[in-house]
């Protein structure tokens, strides 16, 4: 039988990503699968192979489709993270270490993350189980958007009390070089805009050093709508890779701040959502306790400052970019009287 490949990047042109030559070959895959996922999936035989995503130079997410040795009619679908600088064990460890501690497809409180699978080093790939389900981001909007805010919430929650130790840290100073790398890049775009970039950036130093530093958790550091996938009442923590020892409160403020972005550029109104944020909030705050408050409200304002430059690297953005930057004007403005800086 031909076991269809596609692969719309061709990512074996890719110098760095050449050695996925035998990712995308039917009988070498078929092989490594066999040999390095667990026993009961080692009588499924491969069907079709497909390239979902590439990021030029650095990693690339193939799928697997697979026949299910227990019931014919129901695929398996496995999703390989290849990474070009070596194999990701660290994220498969994580993985692995998340799925022992509750993480599961079946745990009661309906949060989990998709089933690690296994590590093929000949591709330089760790493998998942694909999980059905459509991302938060379709469904905040709709009109049960404030449960499943509150359910996020717990999620991440969930996450944070994990007690697995990162290798990496993140503080408010990583964050902060973050913003002074990429405003500059804005500025030159923008020369206009050079002197209220100033004065965000130096907002947004002020607003740091008025952050409290509390005890630092693990957290998932990238969190945002798309991370979440719904599968009915499940919820399935996506993409840890950046996973990391950092506030907890970077997390909600990450995640609140891409809502009102998204709401701001989908909806044409960056309160639109805002019941949402408030219901996230919220919950969180009555599960971690109201210490973090401060390190929400701060995180917000800098993932805000940082779509500022997001927002100039996809065309169909530039259009929002001013309305962003005035946005975070008026948030330092709350903070402090940003008029007098």
């Amino acid at each position: 039988m031909t076991i269809p490949v596609i692969d719309p990047f061709n990512i074996t042109t890719d110098p760095n990503l050449s050695f996925l030559t035998a990712a995308l070959n039917p009988i070498t895959v078929q092989q490594e699968l066999t040999k390095n996922i667990p026993q009961p999936l080692q009588k499924s035989n491969l069907c079709a192979i497909k390239v979902i995503r590439h990021k030029p130079g650095r990693r690339c997410l193939i799928e697997y489709n697979l026949t299910n040795p227990n019931h014919s009619t129901i695929p398996i679908t496995l999703l390989g993270k290849v990474r070009a600088k070596g194999t990701d064990f660290t994220s498969y460890q994580l993985n692995q270490a998340l799925w022992h501690r509750g993480f599961i497809d079946n745990s009661n409180d309906g949060i989990s993350i998709p089933e690690p699978i296994g590590v093929i080093p000949k591709f330089q790939m760790w493998l998942q189980r694909k999980v059905p389900g459509v991302t938060a981001t379709n469904l905040l909007p709709q009109t049960n958007g404030i449960p499943l805010a509150k359910h996020i919430a717990e999620a991440i929650h969930k996450l944070h009390q994990a007690k697995i130790s990162p290798q990496r840290r993140h503080t408010m100073a990583d964050e902060l070089r973050i913003l002074h790398e990429r405003l500059p890049l804005v500025a030159q775009l923008k020369p206009q805009w050079q002197n209220r970039l100033e004065k965000v950036i130096a907002g947004c130093d002020r607003v740091a050093a008025m952050t409290p530093e509390l005890q630092r958790l693990g957290i998932h550091r990238d969190f945002y709508s798309e991370q979440i996938i719904v599968d009915d009442t499940r919820l399935y923590l996506l993409d840890l890779d950046l996973y990391c020892q950092g506030n907890p409160g970077l997390d909600i403020g990450n995640f609140i701040g891409h809502i009102t972005e998204q709401s701001l550029r989908t909806l044409g109104n960056p309160e639109a959502l805002m019941d949402r944020e408030n219901a996230l909030a919220e919950r969180f705050i009555q599960l971690a306790g109201e210490a973090l408050i401060p390190a929400i409200q701060s995180y917000t304002t800098l993932t805000l400052v940082r779509h500022i430059y997001i927002s100039t690297q996809f065309p169909e953005r530039c259009q929002f970019t001013e309305t962003i930057l005035e946005l975070c004007e008026q948030r330092l403005a709350k903070h402090f009287n940003f008029s007098r800086m």
